[in-house]
């Protein structure tokens, strides 16, 4: 039987490029869970949605297409997923990945911080207007959801075994 860590909610530390970003309004969570993954395996692991996620994707592109929303993120010669890589910081055990894009109604970021045995998942959102703030609103579930999941895949997968996937 394979052994799981638990998912938490946690502080990002406070070391995480993220925390330039914060400013009143915005949201910012973090998860965490026991794994030895570098940053840059557990995102892979993180943006590789499981159909049920896919799925949500799908219906989240039937109503924000009309509002010219994207969908795909945008042109970048290094992506996690749909998400470009802004910023990688570290060894190959440890340190910080950036991904994400601003879009017409919010900036969104995911970091990726692996250290000491655990990797966490952070999450920052600046809405820029009230569309912004309803959809960061209908969504919240969700993301709560996709990311409790997405660390709990990063904490099946041993590090032998994911080094073997880049």
């Amino acid at each position: 039987m394979k052994h799981t860590s638990k998912v938490t909610a946690t502080k990002l530390p406070a070391h995480s490029l993220l925390h330039d970003r914060v400013a009143p309004q915005d949201f910012l969570d973090c998860y965490c869970v026991a794994s030895d993954l570098s940053p840059r395996q557990a995102a892979d692991i993180i943006t590789d949605f499981p159909g049920w996620a896919r799925l949500l994707l799908v219906v989240r592109r039937m109503f924000t297409a009309p509002f010219g929303l994207s969908n795909d993120g945008p042109v970048a010669e290094d992506k996690v997923g749909i998400f470009p890589v802004e910023t990688e910081t570290g060894t190959e055990t440890s340190g910080e990945l950036i991904a994400g894009f601003n879009d017409r109604h919010l900036d969104f970021r995911v970091s990726v911080i692996s250290e000491n045995g655990r990797v966490f998942l952070g999450t920052w959102v600046h809405p820029h207007n009230f569309g912004g703030r309803l959809y960061l609103a209908i969504i919240l579930p969700f993301h709560i959801l996709i990311s409790r999941n997405a660390l709990a895949r990063v904490s099946a997968e041993p590090a032998s075994t994911a080094s073997k996937l880049g």
